[in-house]
């Protein structure tokens, strides 16, 4: 989750042009939006819905192989791999609520999404996209777990307790995404119409927004979103400091790297999946283009859920037995 994190870019001086902005415009209540999005490419769009179509049918296509793998296969039937299947499983509900809207508004002229779609793209986008990173703070201490206290691993991470841990990061990701979806629009929309993004992100529509409850709102959310992203990456680094403390006592070279190779998967998606937010949304303010914006915007929607399962099943060597496996026995 991967997914679109609201963070600190809900700058007083974005909310306070939007809210200006809307006050000398018509102040007719908004009950649909415009995508603008990929219209400002003309003559790239095919080009781009051919990509991101293959890329969404690889992303699915792959998640989908993860999961099957994982459940023909009794040697993965353990803790590590549960995760993994539920981490597939969000990453395949997270693009289904962006990206199938996005390519069909590449072969478009009319981009309009109703206010009810738009909060409910809001929803299911921020539902599965923090869902996504809470199960990789899960898996971090999973790893911690395995390497740290591996006499205790069994009842630890017994199946109940592991079913107990994705239930929770499910209702985790549900929580903020009513909290975020339902901050959002308790607002009044009014004056344009026009969001600058091909998804309902909160940073444009904020922008579309008028009253006097806005800048108060948009801090609140991005507060929320920041807590919940930050508190697991801190976790996952906290994980990784006592596995790395734990690894350098094993006195020989070929232990340490055996310990190592089991985390360097979710190691690698963690560096990949907070890299691409880090580049969008931490970004230094300045002068900002709808064109890089929205070809940035990819990145985390389109290419990190694309890398996932290539990330997955190249890095794990147990999951990449077990997937060459289930190739020859189907040939």
């Amino acid at each position: 989750m991967t997914f679109l994190h609201p963070v600190a870019d809900l700058s007083m001086s974005h909310l306070t042009a939007g809210t200006v902005s809307m006050q000398g415009a018509n102040l007719s209540a908004v009950t649909e939006f415009i995508l603008i999005g990929f219209s400002i490419f003309p003559h790239l769009q095919l080009m781009f819905f051919l990509l991101f179509l293959l890329m969404y049918l690889f992303t699915l296509l792959g998640n989908l192989f993860i999961m099957v793998t994982i459940w023909r296969e009794p040697s993965l039937h353990m803790p590590m791999y549960l995760f993994l299947c539920a981490l597939s499983i969000s990453e395949v509900l997270y693009t289904f609520a962006i990206i199938p809207r996005m390519l069909a508004d590449l072969l478009s002229t009319h981009r309009s999404i109703a206010l009810t779609a738009c909060a409910s793209q809001m929803f299911f986008s921020f539902t599965f996209g923090f869902t996504h990173s809470f199960l990789l703070t899960v898996m971090g201490y999973d790893r911690y777990v395995a390497i740290c206290h591996p006499l205790r691993y069994n009842v630890l991470m017994s199946a109940h307790g592991c079913a107990c841990l994705v239930a929770w990061s499910w209702a985790g990701g549900s929580i903020v995404g009513l909290v975020v979806t339902s901050a959002i629009f308790q607002l009044t929309f009014c004056g344009s119409n026009e969001i600058y993004h091909f998804v309902c992100h909160v940073k444009p529509l904020l922008k579309l927004a008028c009253g006097e409850n806005v800048f108060t709102l948009a801090m609140g959310v991005g507060l929320v979103c920041i807590t919940a992203l930050l508190g697991c990456c801190l976790l996952i680094l906290l994980s990784y400091a006592f596995i790395v403390a734990a690894i350098l006592r094993i006195p020989s070279a070929e232990g340490r790297h055996k310990a190592f190779s089991t985390c360097a998967s979710h190691l690698t998606m963690v560096v990949v999946h907070y890299g691409f937010a880090s580049v969008i949304y931490l970004k230094p303010k300045g002068p900002q283009s709808l064109e890089g914006d929205t070809l940035m915007g990819t990145t985390y929607t389109v290419l990190t859920p694309f890398l996932s399962p290539i990330i997955f099943s190249l890095r794990n060597k147990e999951l990449k037995k077990a997937m060459k496996k289930t190739i020859l026995n189907k040939l």
